[in-house]
């Protein structure tokens, strides 16, 4: 039965005002119970869908998005795979297990899926941004750097573009090749994007970077994701640079104080697991 939110948001302040007996429950705790119980009831919603129909591919699909919310990625690519086993030619589960197996730390997994998703969508190749990260992390550099010219041709001034293709070409044949190949961008008018593609081009400094992303006293919410731009993009040049300690300093700081929980977010937390504990799929 599914329990009405009125309903379960009674129960949860009945068994929080009953704690200890006596102080009553911060006012906070609350809506932020209520929020796990309506994610738990989700997953019992769509697993009963499962139950109901264990042949539709899509019901497993369903279950598996809300894995996704809850970022448990694990139980996600658990549920793709059983939909494409139902479907093998579900080209969408591809594109959502591979990014899953990223999540995961499982590079080379998550090529193969986006591999096969363009064997079975083969115009949806320039899009796939994602896969040429994956490509990157999964030592496929000039694969990785094939991709980012690709993506170019339907995204032409996306300064992160650049940035990756760079990466791939400075670990394919050096840092000198890698600048004198950077991508040219124009119009990317997120803070502090343009400083960033100038580092990248040998025009700027990491400080510049830094200082780009503070610039104009910005409040809180707009501040967060300039920092964890320069953050990670600073510390994958200075990577490719050879810099090893200050690299880790600023992708550690990019992926565990700065970061959203969104694909961006993840490739950096990606990232500092390797630094921390090597790939996943060796």
């Amino acid at each position: 039965m599914i329990v009405p939110r009125l309903f379960v948001a009674a129960l949860l302040f009945a068994a929080t005002s009953s704690l200890a007996g006596a102080a009553e429950a911060p006012t906070a705790s609350v809506p932020k119970a209520l929020a796990e119980a309506e994610k738990d009831s989700e997953v019992t919603r769509a697993t009963k869908m499962i139950d109901a129909d264990p042949k539709d591919p899509h019901v497993y699909l369903n279950r598996a998005s809300v894995y996704d919310t809850r970022r448990e990625f694990a139980k996600s690519v658990a549920d793709f795979t059983k939909a494409i086993e139902l479907a093998p030619s579900l080209n969408v589960a591809y594109q959502r297990r591979g990014e899953d197996l990223f999540r995961l730390g499982k590079f080379k997994e998550s090529v193969a899926d986006f591999d096969k998703l363009i064997e079975l969508r083969p115009d949806q190749g320039p899009y796939l941004w994602q896969r040429g990260i994956a490509l990157y992390y999964a030592g496929e550099f000039e694969k990785g750097a094939k991709q980012f010219e690709l993506h170019k041709t339907v995204n032409p001034d996306d300064v992160e573009n650049a940035a990756w293709h760079y990466l791939c070409v400075a670990r394919a044949a050096g840092v000198e090749k890698a600048r004198q190949s950077l991508i040219p961008t124009h119009g990317d008018t997120r803070v502090p994007m343009s400083e960033i593609h100038a580092l990248f081009a040998g025009k700027a400094t990491a400080q510049d970077v830094m200082k780009a992303a503070a610039a104009g006293d910005p409040v809180p919410s707009e501040l967060k994701p300039r920092l964890f731009y320069a953050h990670l993009y600073v510390g994958l040049y200075e990577e490719a640079a050879g810099h090893t300690d200050a690299a880790k300093e600023h992708i550690l700081l990019a992926a565990e104080k700065y970061a959203d929980d969104d694909y961006m977010g993840d490739v950096a937390r990606a990232h500092a697991a390797v630094l921390k504990n090597g790939p996943a799929d060796k």
